[in-house]
């Protein structure tokens, strides 16, 4: 959800320069979290207490052309960069969306959101923008950075999306539901780094049962529990700890500017056995370029039977909102990573827009295959 995005290379030894493709998809975070007061850590570091601008989006937010009063007063913010054209193509999609027929296709495939808020409205609720029922939200359950307490730490959700989603599933028989994902830390922000794969595993292990701890107090439909795994340009680690050491998790000093592909898939490895073992489905939030530049091109890499949710190709354009995997009228397709293709029944999601590095000037949609996972 997070990951700012402009192709990125194989792995190799890093730098501590910021990655490109950065995801820009949380401009303003909502300051509800359901664990708030158990955790005693603010999700918001903003001087105004009610919400914070992450590092990588304030310019964004200055290029705003519009506040969206949405659910927990939440605002989505734009790129300067394609300003102009998200603002035609927002315009644009406003008369498709009335124009078009509503409902995603073919049969087994919704549509939904994930993380930033977004006003749902209608009986059953409609997808916002496209039209069609509302199939599902997938909200971050937790970060391993807001966990530690760092700042900068996050969590983003929206409790009104997750009521609606869960409501069209058990009144309508719509969609998942609401499902979860964790915002992950690479060996690199261990507290306990010794480079070992056994420290990896454990790191990763413990992550896991922080994440399905969190997942067991919300009303999830939806048993995959995603691990996003991305280098989001943020604080207060840029790669999240998966290509550099920190000096210590919050610190966002760099110690050692490379990591092992077999340390990195530790980690991974030590998260999708605690879920799998704990009731949940392991999943993954990633994308070609940044899992090759973590884990390499090799076995590491390699994860054929983990269910997907990839966040490339994207469009601004709410007229070609996918059919199956591929975006309407056009032939850009999903694509997905580690040996997961399109026709495989791993292939599950798809942030076709509002992630991936150019804002929509609404929020991050999603495309859910339910005919493998439901």
């Amino acid at each position: 959800m997070f990951v700012g995005r402009t192709q990125a290379e194989p792995k190799k030894a890093a730098s501590s320069a910021q990655t490109p493709n950065q995801n820009p998809s949380f401009a303003v975070l909502e300051t509800y979290h359901p664990d708030d007061r158990a955790r005693g850590v603010p999700v918001t570091q903003g001087g105004d207490g009610a919400m914070q601008l992450l590092p990588k989006r304030m310019h964004r937010a200055l290029t705003l052309a519009a506040t969206l009063a949405m659910g927990g007063g939440l605002a989505a913010a734009t790129s300067p960069a394609a300003n102009a054209d998200v603002g035609r193509a927002t315009h644009a999609a406003t008369a498709a969306s009335v124009a078009r027929p509503a409902g995603d296709s073919p049969a087994g495939f919704w549509y939904g959101t994930d993380s930033l808020p977004i006003t749902i409205t209608g009986t059953p609720y409609q997808e916002p923008r496209i039209g069609g029922r509302y199939g599902g939200y997938i909200g971050m359950t937790g970060s391993w950075s807001y966990w530690l307490g760092c700042s900068g730490g996050f969590v983003a959700w929206s409790a009104a999306n997750a009521a609606e989603a869960n409501a069209n599933y058990t009144k309508y028989g719509a969609g998942v539901g609401l499902g979860v994902y964790w915002f992950m830390g690479g060996p690199g922000v261990d507290p306990h780094y010794n480079g070992s794969t056994t420290e990896a595993y454990a790191w990763g292990q413990r992550q896991a049962a922080q994440a399905v701890a969190d997942a067991n107090g919300q009303p999830v439909k939806y048993r995959v529990l995603f691990m996003d795994v991305e280098l989001p340009g943020v604080a207060p680690a840029h790669d999240n700890g998966w290509n550099a050491v920190y000096t210590s998790p919050c610190s966002g000093v760099v110690k050692t500017s490379y990591i092992p592909a077999s340390v990195d898939r530790a980690d991974f490895n030590g998260f999708f056995d605690y879920e799998k073992a704990h009731g949940y489905t392991p999943g993954v939030y990633s994308e070609p370029g940044i899992w090759a530049s973590i884990f390499g091109t090799g076995a590491y890499s390699m994860i054929g039977n983990t269910d997907e949710w990839t966040y490339e190709p994207e469009t601004t354009k709410f007229s070609e909102a996918p059919v199956g995997w591929c975006l309407r009228g056009t032939s850009t397709c999903a694509s997905f990573f580690g040996g997961v293709t399109r026709s495989s029944p791993h292939a599950l999601m798809w942030q076709w827009s509002g992630g991936g590095g150019v804002s929509n000037g609404a929020g991050d949609f999603d495309q859910i295959d339910t005919s493998a996972v439901r």
